[in-house]
């Protein structure tokens, strides 16, 4: 027997209204505007352990003047994944402002710490007067320091929070590149264990101004010194999950095209590596963390 067919169209208003309703559902996680519901349109965003980038950005505020600075595609992979619009980003090694100038191009907010007083000065100079009222905190201060906690405390009040959202950690890799002659300076101390301990102290102020709950980022490479390697990434990863972070993912970045004569000296550092026995970085990590 052949059943009658059932008439399930909507009627046009109808129709219109579901899809209405469709387009309105948001799924997000309390520290992102992700829509879960619509997973598939963010291809962009890279959830795999291995990032690759052909080249350093260089528009939209971005330059590269500054030797050590970190690449600007990983303020944008991070922000979206772990904050979102007006979030507070707290970056304890500002250096030439990278974290500041992705969080205004993407809606964010930033306190950044310099220790370096002519460097704070120049970065300021690359937002408006506006900007560094409502959207950019620089501090210069020591990040290691206990007065850094007040003044960043003092500028969160200012912004409405009581926390900050976002933890960025770029620091020196050691005594590689030295930034300044201030003994304050973690590339001026005069042994690695001395380096993982200052570390330590910015790290725990860190913690401690970090909302409960959200992420951190910890943008770093390793050294190689008296003939052996020294593995900054993992003793500065397990100095941060001793404050009490939880260890979400240990990214291997390529570095290949983002340092500087690195074509006059290849072959030169191929020598050494193959009379000295040892490999040459091609990769540094960005570890991300969350404070429970």
């Amino acid at each position: 027997m052949v059943r009658a067919k059932t008439n399930t169209k909507l009627k046009p208003s109808k129709k219109a209204d579901l899809q209405i309703v469709k387009k309105s559902t948001v799924k997000t996680t309390k520290y992102n505007d992700i829509n879960l519901n619509a997973w598939k349109d963010y291809d962009h965003i890279k959830t795999d352990t291995l990032w690759e980038f052909p080249h350093r950005l260089r528009e939209n505020g971005h330059s590269n003047e500054y030797h050590g600075n970190y690449i600007p595609q990983i303020a944008q992979q991070l922000y979206e994944r772990y904050t979102k619009k007006g979030d507070v980003v707290l970056d304890l090694f500002f250096g030439s402002g990278t974290s500041g100038i992705e969080a205004i191009n993407m809606d964010r907010r930033c306190i950044g710490v310099e220790l370096k007083e002519d460097l704070a000065e120049k970065v300021s100079e690359k937002f408006t007067p506006k900007q560094l009222v409502t959207d950019v905190n620089i501090i210069c201060a020591d990040s290691a320091s206990d007065i850094v906690r007040d003044k960043i405390q003092a500028r969160l009040e200012i912004m409405g929070e009581e926390k900050a959202q976002f933890l960025v950690l770029h620091p020196p890799y050691d005594d590689i590149i030295k930034f300044s002659d201030k003994k304050e300076d973690l590339s001026n101390c005069e042994s690695t264990e001395q380096f993982y301990d200052l570390f330590a102290k910015v790290a725990k102020n860190g913690y401690d101004m970090l909302e409960k709950g959200r992420f951190a980022a910890l943008i770093i490479g390793d050294s190689y010194k008296n003939s052996e390697v020294q593995p900054l990434g993992f003793e500065c990863m397990a100095r941060m999950m001793s404050l009490g972070f939880r260890l979400k993912g240990i990214i291997v970045k390529d570095i290949q095209g983002n340092e500087r004569a690195k074509g006059k000296t290849a072959n030169l550092w191929r020598y050494r590596a193959l009379a000295g026995g040892f490999y040459i970085f091609k990769h540094e990590y960005v570890m991300v963390f969350q404070k429970v």
